[in-house]
């Protein structure tokens, strides 16, 4: 392992993991967002949109402990189209259930391993959820292009 590597924390393998992820779905012509919230609170830690409109989740683990501990991941199904795990090299995959898309990172890059099978969503949760990536990924241009703005609209949210 490369030294650079080895002092790695749990959260900077799901931080390379994810980026390694996202530049996976640039190559695909996907559009990633991270960390979109739905409706039922939990949080996809990518959701990206093909360019046939299809979503696509995309689960990071960062190792066999984060994986087991979590028991969320089967709900993700209802918010996507199709379910990705993205992992590390080191990662022990023959823990990921069969009936996923398995995405590989070796550093900054990724391959996908295996693609997801589809489960279609119904119509109206599409919109629903690609109007909220939509407004996700909006608001985070626009908070790029004028940080001071979206800092005093931010505290203007937190007093009301």
């Amino acid at each position: 392992m490369p030294p650079d590597l080895a002092a790695e924390t749990t959260p900077d393998i799901t931080a390379r993991v994810c980026r390694a992820a996202c530049r996976l779905c640039a190559r695909l012509n996907w559009a990633p967002v991270t960390e979109l919230r739905l409706p039922t609170g939990r949080r996809l830690d990518i959701l990206a949109l093909k360019p046939d409109g299809g979503l696509v989740a995309i689960e990071v683990k960062s190792g066999a402990p984060d994986f087991l501990s979590d028991s969320k991941w089967p709900e993700y199904r209802d918010w996507c189209d199709a379910l990705y795990f993205a992992v590390d090299l080191d990662f022990p995959r023959e823990l990921l259930p069969e009936d996923t898309g398995l995405i590989v990172a070796d550093g900054l890059d990724a391959v996908m391993i295996r693609p997801a099978p589809a489960h279609p969503l119904a119509g109206a949760r599409r919109k629903s959820l690609t109007h909220r990536f939509a407004s996700l990924a909006a608001g985070r241009l626009a908070a790029l292009m004028d940080p001071s703005g979206a800092a005093e609209l931010r505290a203007a949210l937190a007093v009301e």
